[in-house]
């Protein structure tokens, strides 16, 4: 069992609820190192597992390269939290963040990126209850 603080999460619980979410996510540690990214059915991003263990430089194309270099200085540094993009592929709205991850003691642990397709999401208006 995994001790999350709130609870307890078995190895495979974790696992499926990270390959669940509705959005993909990527974790980069502190050394600017690939640890992890989930497997959702419908990836925007596709992802092999030859990622893992490279630095996070190598994954991006070399034009955005200052733009992450950016980010992860920013994180490090304390000067930023979050980075925000939004882009359109395929005549689809792709929301993109990047979060800094930081220990219970404030040390820098990492980047989360999550990336998310909103096209549906943008079209919702007014209320949709439960069991409507």
């Amino acid at each position: 069992m995994i001790d999350l603080g709130t609870g307890n999460l078995s190895n495979e619980e974790t696992r499926a609820i990270f390959n669940s979410l509705p959005v993909d996510i990527t974790f980069v540690d502190n050394k600017d190192t690939v640890r992890y990214f989930n497997q959702t059915k419908r990836r925007i991003f596709p992802r092999t597992k030859a990622v893992i263990g490279k630095k996070v430089q190598k994954c991006h194309p070399q034009k955005s390269l200052h733009v992450v270099n950016q980010i992860l200085k920013d994180f490090r540094e304390g000067d930023q939290e979050k980075a925000e993009f939004w882009i359109n592929i395929n005549e689809k709205a792709i929301y993109i963040r990047y979060f800094a991850i930081h220990s219970e003691n404030g040390n820098y642990l990492g980047c989360l990126e999550v990336t998310q397709d909103i096209t549906d999401i943008q079209k919702i208006k007014g209320e949709k209850r439960l069991l409507q």
